[in-house]
């Protein structure tokens, strides 16, 4: 079925982390219970076992905020707030599932890693069609990649039990909205020898 790539999104420590700014909004406790950061290394460490490449995507803002949507519900808080900015420990990768110095970190403005990136190209430099896609959040980021990656003719794979949403019910219905256009699938399925 091709060349595979794994690729883990905003698992941030702002988003994932207790002491992240989104943490009261139910991402840190839903990425906790679901087991979702022991996952993603998981996935991280079969993916490097097999060759597979492994993608890291954070979101976030230059200093100044000049990529900032004001007008998005998403991020118009982000600005005021000074939240999700690069370089700051905030956007940085939980400690978890941090980047080895040969993998690939994407920043990304938006809610999906293709839009103003070079995801696509480095994904196509490296004869990759299949997407393993994990992260945060399930009704946003991973829905936003996965219709972007399908209009791009990846093959698109979401693994399911390395992807939380801010309660359980988005996470849910982000599920089988995702099932319209991708495999729902999970690490050890999607990654099995």
């Amino acid at each position: 079925m091709g060349r595979p790539a794994l690729i883990l999104m905003d698992l941030i420590n702002d988003v994932v982390h207790p002491d992240g700014s989104y943490a009261q909004e139910g991402y840190a406790e839903q990425v906790a219970s679901r087991g979702v950061l022991e996952r993603a290394a998981a996935a991280a460490d079969l993916a490097r076992e097999q060759d597979i490449p492994v993608i890291h995507v954070t979101v976030g803002f230059s200093s100044g905020y000049p990529e900032w949507p004001a007008g998005s519900p998403v991020f118009a808080p982000c600005r005021d707030e000074k939240r999700l900015q690069l370089g700051a420990w905030g956007t940085e990768q939980h400690e978890r599932v941090r980047p080895r110095p040969d993998e690939v970190l994407i920043a990304k403005h938006r809610l999906s890693p293709f839009h103003g990136t070079p995801l696509d190209v480095v994904l196509r430099a490296q004869g990759v069609d299949r997407l393993l896609l994990g992260g945060v959040s399930t009704d946003l980021v991973v829905m936003s990649a996965a219709r972007d990656a399908h209009d791009r003719d990846f093959h698109v794979e979401i693994l399911e039990d390395a992807t939380a949403a801010a309660n359980t019910e988005l996470h849910q219905a982000a599920v089988r909205l995702l099932a319209r256009t991708a495999t729902v699938t999970g690490v050890a399925q999607a990654l099995s020898h």
